[in-house]
């Protein structure tokens, strides 16, 4: 089926919904953003340096839940989804390029590529999907547009102001989420407006989750060898890898294998995957601060348990 046709962009009823390339070279770019973030907590270790550092994640996040949707979706290897979500990906490069100055003089750059993913990718959605399930690309296209018009706000302005509406359209966009996007005449998404693969959408948090665990890994090799390898040093550097395999080992063990199947016995699966992707966000978040921790250790191990 052609891209032109109806429902040429979807992937076929009972095909296997397996992680397309496409999407892991999409992830590549998480690695730098996540490294970005990292690097703009660890140089503002206050408490606005940490609000700041959370409101950019939540902008990047929402980034890759788009693209992880739509992937779950639509054939990623149709010509035009292809471009989508290539689009999305160099969006996210660029928004974690000016990443640790986003609140100062290049927040017009970071803002503007969010608003504009807001409203072009939703716009895509709500036209190239399907008769009935095009209410729930202009369910997405309606919030997406008001916040993406708090984003491109937040941009121009500054200070305290910019803090207010970035963070305000980030609070819209995650409790339209939450709440499956309900608007006026056309209701809330269900499950029959927007089908979802339990074994893709897991995958897709699971990789995620490593790709965080990978910038974990970054960050403490790079950081170790910039400095003398000295004995506590080396001693904070195993301690760093040590706290990264029990990560990795705490999330397969239970959680990360148990992701498909707990979505596809959900009754309403699209309800499940609310809690699946903001718990998946708290770890990611939680990996971050971990990155900045073992920053600090390694490079100065005294200084970071507090002796003079």
């Amino acid at each position: 089926m052609a891209d032109g046709e109806p429902g040429g962009l979807l992937k076929g009823p009972g095909e296997r919904q397996q992680v397309a390339l496409l999407e892991l070279f999409f992830d590549l770019a998480f690695v730098f953003a996540l490294t970005q973030l990292s690097k703009n907590l660890v140089s503002d270790l206050t408490w606005t340096g940490a609000y700041q550092t959370f409101v950019l994640l939540l902008a990047l996040w929402w980034a890759w839940t788009l693209a992880a949707w739509i992937t779950n979706r639509m054939d990623p290897r149709r010509p035009t989804v292809q471009a989508v979500v290539l689009g999305i990906m160099v969006g996210t490069l660029v928004m974690a390029v000016v990443l640790t100055d986003a609140f100062g003089a290049h927040g017009v750059i970071f803002a503007s590529v969010s608003g504009a993913l807001h409203i072009v990718v939703l716009l895509f959605l709500a036209l190239a999907l399907p008769h009935p399930e095009r209410r729930t690309g202009r369910r997405l296209l309606v919030w997406s547009t008001g916040t993406g018009v708090l984003w491109f706000a937040g941009g121009l302005t500054g200070g305290t102001a910019r803090d207010v509406l970035w963070i305000l359209a980030a609070v819209i966009d995650y409790a339209a989420y939450t709440l499956r996007y309900p608007t006026p005449r056309l209701g809330r998404v269900t499950l029959p407006d927007w089908p979802l693969s339990a074994e893709h959408l897991a995958e897709r948090h699971r990789q995620l989750f490593i790709i965080a665990l990978g910038e974990l890994i970054l960050v403490t090799g790079v950081t170790f060898t910039q400095r003398d390898f000295t004995a506590d040093r080396t001693g904070a550097f195993a301690v760093s890898i040590l706290t990264t395999v029990l990560f990795w080992r705490i999330y397969v063990f239970r959680a990360g294998e148990l992701l498909d199947r707990a979505i596809a016995a959900a009754a309403d699966p699209v309800q499940l995957t609310r809690p699946l992707a903001l718990a998946h966000l708290i770890m990611v978040a939680g990996v971050v601060v971990t990155a900045v921790g073992d920053e600090m250790v390694i490079t100065d191990p005294v200084a970071a348990h507090g002796r003079p």
